[in-house]
């Protein structure tokens, strides 16, 4: 067990039952011309996250660690994307219309991958979810019980949608989660900031909150 330094109480990691999430680090939400972008945002504040992010994940590989990489994405159909979640934002740049990396959030698509700095490697575990949350409509859950893991590292993005959704989603399932600061961001940074405030507040109503340098440094 290693004790990390976290907010609000130090993380009792159990390098036997813990695994790293890694959060839709896709080019659709952080390259210039995808999914992120046409909804008018600013991708450049989650582009700044992913030399740390990449330095996770290799942690997690130096360790032998598990490693779980989620993309948000959708069938061509769009049978699993539902009005609700389909016609919001511009028309003409919305899930499934054609964007400059192929159609967008679309299964397959060149916008849809994950960054190559970030991509999975062979053998670690790969989702595809249609919502926001890991749990949702996938088999995430299973293949984690499956190889025995009870706690959960959080990173990607953004902080308060996707990492935040899956997130309550664990913690509901009995996970215990420890969200990375400074691998995970926002397009705004008062909702990354207001999020990382309400995981950790009421005694970790939801998880823990560490920065990368204080769990690399713990693991050693």
């Amino acid at each position: 067990m290693v004790d990390v330094p976290a907010a609000p109480f130090p993380f009792r990691l159990d390098p036997a039952r813990v695994a790293l999430v890694v959060i839709d680090m896709q080019r659709d939400f952080i390259e210039s011309g995808g999914f992120g972008e046409s909804l008018g945002n600013d991708v450049t504040r989650l582009q700044a996250i992913v030399p740390t992010v990449a330095a996770l994940i290799a942690l997690f590989r130096d360790k032998g660690w598990p490693i779980l990489h989620t993309r948000e994405s959708h069938l061509p159909d769009l049978s699993d994307c539902p009005p609700a979640k389909r016609l919001r934002g511009p028309e003409g740049k919305r899930i499934g219309d054609a964007g400059a990396m192929g159609r967008l959030l679309v299964r397959g698509e060149p916008g849809n991958a994950i960054l190559d700095a970030c991509a999975p490697r062979a053998g670690e575990m790969v989702i595809d979810k249609p919502g926001k949350g890991m749990f949702h409509a996938t088999a995430c859950d299973g293949l984690l019980r499956g190889r025995g893991i009870s706690q959960l590292v959080f990173a990607g993005v953004t902080t308060e949608v996707c990492v935040q959704t899956s997130m309550r989603e664990a913690n509901d399932r009995g996970y215990e989660c420890l969200l990375v600061t400074d691998a995970t961001e926002s397009y705004f940074p008062e909702f990354k900031a207001a999020t990382i405030s309400m995981i950790v507040a009421q005694g970790a109503i939801v998880g823990r909150a560490t920065a990368f340098a204080d769990l690399r440094e713990s693991v050693r």
